[in-house]
């Protein structure tokens, strides 16, 4: 018996110890974290102007729906989601193929300059791009005296070229980011499985997709869903490259909820209610990635 309560005095001291080192942080997070999330909630059942604020219900729920820039907000965002982040995660997949390629020279200043746009400032970037992508800008002289266009794209002030605009800012900024995930996994995986495969005969290709991308398969649902978090939050390009223009055809969900904001008359409790829209969003294409991929705790 004494023994059992010496055992049960040692547990409790080292579980008082291990709360008191995360005790700070978990205080931290709650108060930074959930509480700004619970009163966000108890905000999106309110509205007003500024901070005279009433609570309405659902009704800001269901003023998403009647919503034209709120609707077309959405329809932005799911076109940069379902173009863009394809196009980088194969992109990123492939960039890190070929970069842990053992034989392949200056490997550390190539993977250092596709890495080099993913710690770049937003704001820095997003303007040279404004400014390469303008009517008279790098990218239009370029093509003009290549004469593969006669006249100049108007990449920022038309609305299918101002999509496209953003696509390829976004895509530039965050592939090295996901290839560095890419390539952690690959150099992970034992090489005697590859020289297995080309004893049996394997062409590049095959060993790619029958023992490269089965064995990046987390990773690859890891970087599927948090690029896919990353551009349903998607702000600053579209804010510093095209501000939302022309009208409406870049604005993000996330820039209607900074407008709704700052830009227009302060509705916080409807901005309120769009953020959690992201948030229901968010949740809704994991959980649908998570089962895409066959993954037994999604």
């Amino acid at each position: 018996m004494k023994e059992a309560r010496a055992g049960m005095g040692i547990k409790a001291r080292t579980n008082a110890v291990s709360w008191a080192f995360i005790a700070l942080a978990v205080v931290m997070i709650c108060i930074f974290y959930f509480y700004p999330m619970i009163q966000a909630l108890l905000m999106s059942f309110q509205s007003g102007t500024g901070t005279n604020l009433s609570y309405v219900g659902t009704e800001n729920y269901t003023r998403l729906f009647k919503d034209a820039t709120f609707i077309a907000a959405l329809k932005n965002t799911f076109i940069y989601l379902i173009v863009q982040v394809p196009i980088m995660i194969v992109l990123a997949m492939f960039i890190s193929v070929l970069l842990n390629d053992r034989n392949l020279k200056f490997k550390g200043f190539f993977r250092t300059a596709i890495f080099l746009p993913a710690v770049t400032s937003l704001v820095a970037y997003s303007v040279i791009f404004k400014y390469l992508f303008g009517n008279e800008g790098l990218i239009n002289t370029m093509l003009l005296k290549l004469h593969l266009i006669a006249d100049p794209i108007l990449w920022i002030s038309d609305p299918f070229w101002a999509k496209i605009t953003i696509i390829v800012a976004i895509t530039w900024r965050w592939t090295g980011y996901n290839m560095i995930f890419y390539l952690s996994a690959l150099q992970n995986i034992d090489n005697s499985i590859y020289e297995a495969a080309r004893i049996d005969g394997a062409s590049a290709f095959r060993q790619f997709t029958q023992i490269t991308m089965p064995l990046l398969r987390p990773i690859i649902l890891f970087t599927s869903i948090t690029s896919t978090i990353g551009t349903l939050q998607l702000f600053d390009e579209v804010m510093n490259i095209t501000k939302g223009g022309p009208g409406n055809a870049t604005t993000t969900l996330s820039q209607y909820i900074y407008n709704l904001s700052f830009k227009y008359t302060p509705d916080f409790g409807y901005a309120a209610t769009v953020s959690y829209a992201v948030v229901i969003l968010i949740v809704i294409f994991s959980f649908l990635q998570f089962k895409l991929a066959g993954d037994k705790n999604g």
